[in-house]
């Protein structure tokens, strides 16, 4: 499986979970909005494009929202 890195240098994989253009049904199937076909999880068609979300990975502007539990010794 081919991997490509994002502005951010963070590796991503080259297949249908990683897409732009995925759909994922109640049950769990993937439809590639573009072919309107259900495809399986490693599908890669010559179209893909990374998704938003893993576009904007390792940029480092989170926030820890809730800080419980954590002991340090």
């Amino acid at each position: 499986m081919e991997t490509v890195t994002n502005m951010f240098h963070a590796s991503v994989r080259k297949c249908c979970a990683s897409c732009r253009h995925r759909d994922v049904e109640n049950d769990g199937t993937r439809i590639c909005q573009l072919m309107q076909l259900k495809v399986a999880q490693a599908f890669v068609c010559t179209k893909w494009q990374m998704s938003d979300g893993l576009q904007n990975a390792g940029m480092s502007g989170g926030v820890v929202k809730k800080l419980t539990g954590v002991v340090i010794q």
